[in-house]
């Protein structure tokens, strides 16, 4: 057998030490807060945790504020695939937010991407003195470098060993939100990253039905600070929640390589609708609708070695931009297999009008999270939602 068993079995088996029956699946696990106590060695002193008590591996559990069993294997299920140390929280803004208190930044260095993080730094000043810069303004010591790669809503992929290298010249930290590149598709700590942060929500849940937050660091020191952190701070995932992300997480690889892989075929396929002038049409299509699809494989840096370096999976999440801010606003609800609704990740294709969610947003755009549908029927729904947009007076 191989000495280090692949990511797929990793997913199936890693956990199997924590299996306490003789079922094949875990027990669905719905609430758990607290567990008797052994006696009369482990009683509990008042304010303080058992002397015996290991939280990275517990062999028993006494409160669930601590840990709990499903919550554990989830860890431990994690942490391989992500190559060091996964502490799970209850939501992606959870784990971002954490991430803020560990490192204690007096600058932020950050730009563009995930609106709700700015927006959870605006809570973090609200009792901290922050400053905000741009990812290429000069880095100080200490100060937290946030890249968002690739990057929400457009996908578009930033080189992270390049900001590494300059955080780490200067002694700032560089954490990486890897949301929209779960493994395999990505390993943001080969480029260099200090913690790797991902919305499992997205992609590791996978469902649609769970909201989830991880935070993976390289030691088990760090990982036991940000484990203290969050028992105190009270933000860990409930017991269903990680049932449902145990679950999920059994068929990552297979769920997120498909996706991707649909996805760079179908962004190619739009980047032609792209170009095909108005008055002309292209499979189906008319010429004159999309100004400009963006997806990590039609970036001008996509043939460059840091970029073949870096991700080496793709992507499942991108935008189009539209010509006529009209047709953004209809098109995903014209869509018979898109379903019009925020998020991404899940095994069902989703098309948001970006501007709902983030008023910032260009009333142009649209973003795509392609799911595990074929094809050739996404295309097919395109062709017909298209027509409808273009002829409104026939909706």
């Amino acid at each position: 057998m191989a000495d280090k068993p692949g990511m797929q079995t990793t997913l199936i088996h890693g956990d199997d030490s924590y299996r306490q029956s003789a079922a094949v699946a875990p027990e669905i696990s719905v609430s758990t807060s607290t567990f008797i106590h052994p006696t009369p060695k482990g009683q509990i002193v008042l304010g303080a945790t058992p002397s015996d008590y290991d939280p990275f591996q517990p062999s028993r559990h006494f409160y669930s504020r601590y840990s709990q069993g499903v919550s554990t294997r989830v860890q431990k299920l994690l942490g391989p695939i992500c190559v060091c140390h996964a502490v799970t929280y209850a939501s992606g803004l959870a784990a971002a937010y954490a991430a803020t208190v560990h490192y204690k930044p007096k600058r932020i260095a950050i730009r563009g991407g995930y609106h709700g993080f700015h927006m959870s730094i605006k809570v973090y000043q609200a009792s901290n003195s922050v400053e905000i810069i741009d990812i290429d303004d000069e880095y100080k010591p200490g100060d937290l470098v946030w890249i968002e790669t690739p990057l929400n809503p457009t996908g578009e992929v930033r080189n992270i060993k390049h900001y590494a290298d300059r955080a780490h010249a200067v002694g700032a930290h560089i954490v990486v939100d890897s949301t929209f590149a779960p493994p395999p598709l990505s390993n943001p700590f080969d480029q260099g990253a200090d913690c790797v942060m991902h919305s499992g929500t997205k992609y590791f849940g996978g469902h649609s039905d769970l909201l989830c937050g991880v935070l993976v660091v390289k030691t088990k020191e760090e990982w036991f600070e940000l484990w203290n952190d969050r028992t105190f701070l009270g933000n860990m995932m409930g017991s269903l929640e990680s049932w449902l992300l145990l679950r999920s997480l059994r068929t990552l690889p297979i769920r997120v390589a498909r996706q991707s892989k649909t996805a760079t075929e179908l962004a190619a396929w739009l980047q032609k609708i792209e170009q095909t002038p108005k008055g002309k049409e292209f499979d189906g299509v008319a010429g004159g609708l999309i100004e400009k699809v963006w997806h990590s494989s039609l970036q001008k840096e996509a043939s460059e070695p840091w970029f073949k370096e870096q991700m080496k999976g793709g992507v499942a999440c991108f935008s189009i931009h539209l010509t006529d801010p009209k047709h953004a606003q209809l098109l995903p609800n014209t869509l018979e297999y898109f379903v019009s609704a925020s998020s991404l990740g899940g095994v069902e294709s989703l098309m948001q009008h970006h501007i709902v969610t983030d008023a910032g947003a260009s009333p142009k755009l649209c973003r795509l999270s392609i799911g595990l549908e074929d094809l050739e029927d996404l295309k097919a729904d395109f062709r017909q939602a298209f027509k409808k947009i273009a002829r409104p007076a026939k909706l």
